[in-house]
């Protein structure tokens, strides 16, 4: 069954919205997830170039040494999440 990879990134902007409400991560957390969002939700940028801008923001997140473990795990599989996406469109 092949995924959809429109249908994963829509996904993937779910979690981001999520973290960004989250308040128990710092302020600066929330709003690199809806840069991140909005990056990948750019209308006129291939998809590989929203996701590889998304993934340089996230990580940068995920080195912040203000963010908690529970955060930093999001991130992190947001990550893992959108390199899957990445290799789908690239196949």
């Amino acid at each position: 069954m092949a995924v959809d990879p429109k249908m994963k990134l829509s996904q993937i902007i779910e979690v981001l919205d999520q973290l960004a409400e989250d308040t128990s991560v710092p302020r600066n957390i929330r709003r690199g997830a809806t840069e991140a969002k909005t990056r990948l939700e750019h209308p006129t940028e291939p998809m590989d170039v929203k996701i590889s801008g998304a993934i340089a923001k996230l990580d940068d997140l995920a080195n912040d040494p203000n963010i908690p473990m529970h955060g930093r795990t999001v991130i992190y599989r947001i990550i893992t999440e959108l390199e899957n996406v990445l290799k789908l469109i690239s196949k």
